[in-house]
């Protein structure tokens, strides 16, 4: 897809809004922790939100608001000059439980059969870790393949959005549902992808 390819433009659009908020006095850990608040919110309303659209709707926003702040957080760290080590796992550590509560509360939910749902989680979790894994064998933090995080959290967004004004099923399947076989399959593509380049690289 590759929503990642667009951080340059989207860091120079949210930067004047991260300067704002940590001109407010606003700290980047405390924005971090928001980002998980309300991630465990849009799975705990993924979990109930079986044949109600509008649930599905408000956690689609919550996911929407969990994107935005996790952009933030870094943003203000780099502008306030506290960038770290320490702040950089912080992010991380939280990027992965919030993909955890969101893509588990939805087919918990019964949105998707939990099989797909269990394939999917684990290929986020391993495309998360190759990224990762990259930058500790001192290759840079890699975010390539065709779906990364960015895209996962459109797919999710998207599909939410769609969900709210068509909820039935197509081809046994709702927009929701969908999506999480996208990302199973996706994420997969994305882990493979990220190894030959590691391993090229190596």
């Amino acid at each position: 897809m590759t929503f990642d390819a667009l951080r340059p433009l989207a860091t120079k659009i949210l930067e004047p809004i991260a300067k704002a908020m940590a001109n407010a006095g606003i700290s980047p850990n405390a924005v971090s922790i928001l980002s998980l608040i309300f991630a465990a919110l849009s799975g705990l309303l993924y979990y109930y939100s079986t044949d109600s659209p509008t649930v599905v709707l408000v956690a689609g926003i919550l996911v929407a608001l969990n994107s935005f702040l996790d952009a933030m957080d870094g943003l203000m760290a780099r502008y306030l000059g506290v960038a770290s080590a320490k702040g950089d796992f912080l992010d991380h550590t939280i990027d992965r439980y919030s993909d955890v509560f969101i893509i588990c509360g939805i087919f918990f939910g019964g949105h998707v059969q939990w099989q797909i749902g269990a394939v999917a989680i684990v290929g986020v979790l391993l495309t998360s870790y190759l990224g990762t894994q990259a930058q500790a064998l001192n290759l840079g933090r890699y975010y390539g393949g065709i779906i990364g995080r960015a895209d996962r959290m459109v797919l999710i967004m998207l599909s939410s959005l769609l969900y709210y004004f068509y909820p039935l099923e197509v081809y046994g399947f709702t927009s929701l549902g969908w999506m999480i076989l996208i990302i199973a399959v996706g994420s997969h593509i994305t882990a493979f992808q990220r190894i030959l380049h590691i391993w090229k690289q190596l």
